[in-house]
């Protein structure tokens, strides 16, 4: 069994996630190159205050609002070093952190990108909800092949010598007018929704947790040795 620790850090301003992030990548690097042993596959769950990331391949004009308006709605914005382009963390949404050796697992970035999104459609499935991919945008969507098109989970994520960090963002009972600040993922076209949108009430996070923590182990410790995906 491929062993996975879990850990929740709760509401934790951006940054600090982001430092943490770093020091648990530098600490799984050096126990697989240096010490020869094992990286630790951890699987982070937190929420952020307010903020806009916008990844490598990200473009400033997704941004719509000055930073006189960003200090009105209290919130804040990091150029970071994960794929994509930009997306909106905050209260109510679950983000996830795995910061896994993909070696472990004897699977590639695509394939990795692939359960995480499966982790989030069988999650869905127990609301009720049917989730899909849309080809040629990363992510978790509702009804991605029609006019109705919206989003309900954004992944980016930076791979670093086989080792996985940043990861995924899931709205459960997120302020959706964020999004409206934002040309999400750089889509213009296509919305944003919630689990608590979508179910009309909001629900609780912890239990959505629990259930992404029992669906990441499914897909990923494999313990019958078959494969997820």
């Amino acid at each position: 069994m491929k062993k996975i620790i879990f850990h929740d850090w709760h509401t934790i301003e951006y940054q600090t996630a982001w430092d943490k992030q770093e020091a648990l990548l530098t600490e799984a690097l050096h126990r697989k190159f240096k010490e020869g042993v094992p990286a630790k596959n951890r699987f982070i769950f937190c929420e952020h205050p307010h903020v806009f990331t916008i990844g490598k391949s990200g473009n400033d004009n997704n941004l719509l609002v000055d930073k006189n308006f960003l200090k009105k709605i209290q919130a804040t914005v990091f150029h970071i070093n994960r794929g994509g382009d930009i997306t909106y963390h905050g209260p109510g949404q679950i983000v996830g952190y795995p910061i896994i050796d993909l070696e472990t697992f004897d699977i590639g970035v695509r394939k990795y990108i692939e359960r995480i999104e499966e982790i989030i459609i069988r999650t869905l499935a127990e609301y009720n909800i049917k989730a899909e991919r849309l080809k040629g945008a990363t992510g978790v969507w509702l009804e991605p092949h029609t006019a109705n098109a919206r989003k309900i989970a954004a992944i980016g994520v930076r791979v670093s010598r086989g080792i996985t960090m940043h990861g995924f963002a899931f709205n459960i009972n997120t302020d959706l007018k964020y999004f409206s600040y934002i040309n999400p993922c750089g889509f213009t076209d296509k919305g944003v929704t919630s689990l608590q949108k979508e179910l009309g009430k909001p629900v609780p996070m912890q239990e959505v947790k629990k259930k992404l923590m029992h669906y990441f182990v499914e897909v990923f410790e494999d313990k019958k040795g078959r494969t997820a995906l």
